[in-house]
């Protein structure tokens, strides 16, 4: 497998107002990667996938696309560049249905690419066929966060950026996510998944980063996280 880098954030530092939220945040994902970034709630988990996605712009540091400087453009450029970003609170266009949310999030890839369009969405994700015509605001959680993957997905972006997908869902749902992850991963799709439950990442992620206080403190494969119970316990204990 390439080794290529798809996306890199370097020295970034993010401010919410007066308020320092990043603090010189480095982290890279390369090709076929699914990282876990991990930390406690508030630790900047969040607020480094906006930054890379130039949701939340850093006021200092490098974000590259594919090797592209992306730094100070706007989101809808980072995500024709390549970035494909998935929400914590998901998003749904809850007034259309949820074939409408699908092509209203339909595009080719960076370099043409349309590997994903409806047909391979309604085959990765069959709990949504029966729901083609039924309006996104009527779905369950659950629902609701499939479908707003199976949407970022259709914009065939080079690597796929992951906000909380296992918040607040219940447990046979968030089963169900992990194993659309690990599909993910197999087809060598790449993932950069910011989440607060290290044990839902331990089966999916290859590698992990934490971040505490808006610090990157750790970071090695997932098999190494998992052995490591000093850093388990310092930073990601409840």
């Amino acid at each position: 497998m390439s080794q290529s880098v798809i996306f890199d954030a370097e020295g970034l530092d993010v401010f919410y107002g007066s308020s320092q939220i990043l603090f010189g945040v480095s982290i890279a994902v390369t090709q076929g990667q699914t990282m876990a970034l991990l930390g406690r709630n508030g630790a900047g988990k969040s607020t480094t996938l906006k930054a890379i996605a130039g949701i939340a712009p850093p006021s200092r540091g490098t974000v590259r696309v594919l090797g592209k400087p992306m730094q100070g453009r706007k989101p809808h450029t980072i995500a024709r560049a390549g970035i494909g970003f998935v929400p914590e609170d998901r998003q749904v266009f809850p007034a259309h249905t949820v074939e409408d949310n699908l092509l209203i999030g339909s595009k080719k890839g960076p370099a043409g690419e349309d590997y994903w369009n409806l047909a391979r969405v309604y085959e990765m994700f069959p709990l949504l066929v029966p729901l083609k015509a039924r309006m996104a605001g009527n779905l369950s959680g659950g629902e609701q966060q499939m479908l707003t993957i199976a949407r970022t997905l259709m914009g065939n972006p080079t690597g796929l950026l992951l906000d909380e997908p296992s918040e607040g869902l219940a447990p046979v749902i968030v089963e169900r996510i992990a194993e659309l992850l690990l599909k993910l991963r197999d087809m060598g799709v790449t993932v950069l998944l910011a989440e607060q439950n290290m044990h839902f990442c331990l089966g999916i992620a290859s590698h992990a980063t934490v971040i505490d206080k808006g610090q990157i403190v750790y970071r090695d494969t997932i098999e190494a996280l998992r052995n490591n119970d000093a850093v388990k316990s310092r930073y990601l204990a409840l």
